[in-house]
């Protein structure tokens, strides 16, 4: 198989797997905030935390540099074309909107409900990557069906 057509696999596993992690990533997230009012000091918090952090850092990395770790440098290179680097790029803008937006919901929350310093970096860290995967993966879907 050659570079070009690795990279044109690579770029549909792309377009199919970015809703799924998405969905996966958000799930996650529901069962960290549909905990209740537990304190998050048992080693089974302490995990949970660590894997959503682990989960967060290498759904950042993936989404900066376009991931295919395991593929050629070439192969990365002909997959991250211009058209994905623009969609990337506008992702992150999204992202970080929706970032700042939820700073803005946090902080009016907190004129009203004490709030933890962990579950407002978490919601911000979530509203943030969530969107950015959102917007990725409709940008890449969009134009993966306008060929």
């Amino acid at each position: 198989m050659s570079d070009a057509e690795k990279a044109e696999r690579l770029s549909q596993r792309r377009t199919r797997m970015l809703p799924v992690l998405t969905l996966l990533f958000l799930f996650q997230q529901a069962t960290y905030f549909n905990r209740g009012a537990e304190s998050g000091d048992r080693t089974v918090d302490h995990v949970h935390i660590a894997a959503w952090l682990v989960l967060s850092i290498v759904i950042l990395v993936a989404l900066a540099n376009g991931g295919g770790w395991f593929y050629s440098r070439e192969v990365r290179r002909l997959a991250n074309d211009e058209a994905t680097r623009a969609h990337r790029d506008s992702s992150f803008r999204a992202g970080f909107l929706a970032s700042m937006a939820a700073c803005v919901v946090l902080y009016s929350v907190s004129l009203f409900e004490p709030l933890g310093g962990r579950d407002a970096i978490h919601m911000v860290m979530t509203a943030g990557i969530a969107v950015t995967l959102l917007w990725f993966a409709f940008l890449e879907r969009r134009a993966s069906r306008d060929g």
